[in-house]
């Protein structure tokens, strides 16, 4: 990520919990995030409404597939954002993340561990599938990791235990 560079640490957890957290709000499923020279490609099924029903109670709508390009300035914005929303409280409760803001932070540690160049990583029915570009001595080679529904919401539930030994 060209925003992180010269950084002792790229900051996958942060970037990647912002792409989630944008896709939350979207209600996007299904989703692909592709890492850019310049950015993020992040493309999903969303459920698209419209007005036009039979009774006014109903809404119908039908899933499209959305594609959004995001540049490093849209993903610092996003993180910026994300940081603020998550000090406020909404109706006297405080925030809590979304499904794909907790996965994808959750992934973005993991990749933060593994220090890849370059990753594409894929969600269907809640696993997903990560293929990490690595830099290594005799050249760079790909590696696949795959994570299961259970995996993630066991890494999520250790999330706060990470946090609190990393401040240590």
């Amino acid at each position: 990520m060209r925003i992180y560079d010269g950084r002792p640490r790229q900051d996958y957890e942060e970037v990647f919990r912002s792409l989630g957290g944008f896709i939350d709000q979207r209600g996007m499923r299904d989703v692909l995030i592709l890492e850019a020279p310049d950015g993020f490609v992040v493309q999903g099924v969303a459920l698209m409404t419209h007005e036009s029903t039979p009774h006014m109670d109903e809404v119908a709508g039908r899933r499209e597939k959305e594609t959004y390009t995001f540049l490093d300035d849209d993903i610092a914005r996003f993180m910026e954002e994300a940081r603020a929303r998550r000090g406020t409280k909404m109706d006297g409760a405080p925030t809590i993340a979304g499904e794909y803001e907790s996965a994808l932070r959750v992934l973005g540690r993991y990749l933060d561990q593994q220090q890849p160049r370059d990753v594409f990583l894929f969600e269907q029915a809640g696993s997903y599938v990560v293929r990490l570009l690595m830099g290594a001595r005799t050249g760079a080679h790909h590696v696949l990791a795959e994570f299961t529904p259970e995996e993630i919401d066991m890494m999520v539930h250790q999330g706060p235990a990470w946090r609190l030994r990393s401040e240590r």
